[in-house]
């Protein structure tokens, strides 16, 4: 295996080993975010998203210099929403594209052999669609009605028990959409290898308790 597709390798599996995937809530003030995402850090939280859907893409990438910064500082995984360069710009672990951005093969053409490339997907034949392609994990959902994308229709933890089916291989599923503790199990029992929220832990009284909380549903989880 050549170095870039090893680190990448390596990469996917630490994207999986705690099963949660943090997502950075845009409505928050920057300094509010940073102090919820510390404490998220230090209680073990390994990979987030850099998820920042305003304007102005010079302040996204010193914000997200920031964000960066404290990824590593605790060995988390840095990923980068929507935006290639922004990635390569930041030194980024990878990029997450929805549906409506660059494919992943020219993502990739962007990025390089080493970086992940997380893909969106709401349904089965996207998923399968995906599974031939360059994208190394999918990102699946909505599962439940979430506040961070209203018009989401939830597809339910059935239709991503569906997805892991059709999929072939070990292809990392990540559900997404309205996941909290208290639900978590239901998408791991569906065949998620991971769950990425955004306001069960940025949104919760005191991050760093939600985030400690989850991993231990999802701990559960996977050994029942």
């Amino acid at each position: 295996m050549d170095p870039g597709r090893k680190q990448r390798s390596e990469r996917l599996t630490r994207l999986t080993r705690g099963g949660l995937y943090l997502i950075t809530d845009d409505r928050l003030p920057e300094d509010e975010l940073l102090t919820r995402l510390d404490d998220a850090l230090a209680a073990g939280a390994d990979v987030v998203q850099l998820r920042d859907k305003r304007p102005a893409r010079g302040r996204t990438y010193r914000f997200g210099q920031q964000v960066a910064e404290r990824c590593r500082a605790h060995h988390a995984l840095f990923i980068v929403n929507d935006f290639a360069d922004l990635a390569v710009a930041l030194d980024a672990d990878g990029v997450h594209v929805g549906q409506d951005d660059l494919p992943p093969g020219a993502v990739r053409l962007v990025v390089g052999p080493e970086l992940l490339i997380g893909l969106s997907v709401s349904a089965i034949s996207e998923a399968a669609e995906a599974a031939a392609g360059d994208a190394d994990y999918l990102g699946f959902g909505a599962l439940f009605p979430t506040s961070t994308k209203l018009d989401a229709e939830p597809a339910g933890p059935p239709l991503l028990a569906e997805a892991r089916r059709g999929l072939p291989g070990p292809m990392p599923l990540v559900g997404i959409g309205g996941i909290t503790a208290a639900n978590v199990a239901q998408v791991i029992a569906s065949g998620a290898d991971a769950v990425a929220v955004v306001t069960a832990v940025f949104a919760a009284p005191d991050s760093g308790a939600a985030t400690r909380e989850l991993l231990g549903a999802i701990s559960d989880a996977r050994r029942g």
